[in-house]
């Protein structure tokens, strides 16, 4: 099971587990946080979704400002890039895999101590994608 927090390109976002994500599927299935045992679990349409963050917590360390800054000799094994959503939100980090012509692309933070591990990017909800 992977802990999630996905963020909606109407501006909600749910938090919980999926073990069914897979980026060239139209939807999978997300059980919230707090949801009773054996609750059905919320189909979410890629369509709708903004991004998904694979997170280390879901809930996160409030005190913590993400940075969108490389540490300095800050090991690169992919591209780095900048990423602006169409709400304006600016996400940078490094890429392995982001071509255009896919529905989305896999992202690691630049921030170190981000609380999330990576995550997946719909460029449908993107205004623009940049290589730094």
């Amino acid at each position: 099971m992977n802990q999630v927090v996905a963020r909606f390109q109407d501006g909600t976002t749910l938090k919980g587990h999926t073990n069914d994500f897979v980026p060239t599927k139209d939807s999978f299935h997300l059980t919230p946080f707090g949801a009773a045992i054996g609750a059905k679990p919320v189909e979410v349409r890629m369509k709708e979704l903004k991004a998904l963050y694979f997170v280390r917590s879901l809930f996160g360390d409030p005190e913590h400002q993400e940075s969108n800054h490389f540490p300095p000799l800050a090991p690169s094994s992919g591209r780095r890039m900048q990423v602006t959503f169409k709400d304006g939100e600016i996400l940078v980090g490094i890429t392995q895999g982001y071509q255009s012509s896919r529905p989305g692309f896999f992202l690691v933070p630049a921030d170190p101590l981000s609380n999330n591990e990576r995550c997946y990017v719909v460029a449908g909800a993107t205004q623009s994608v940049a290589f730094l």
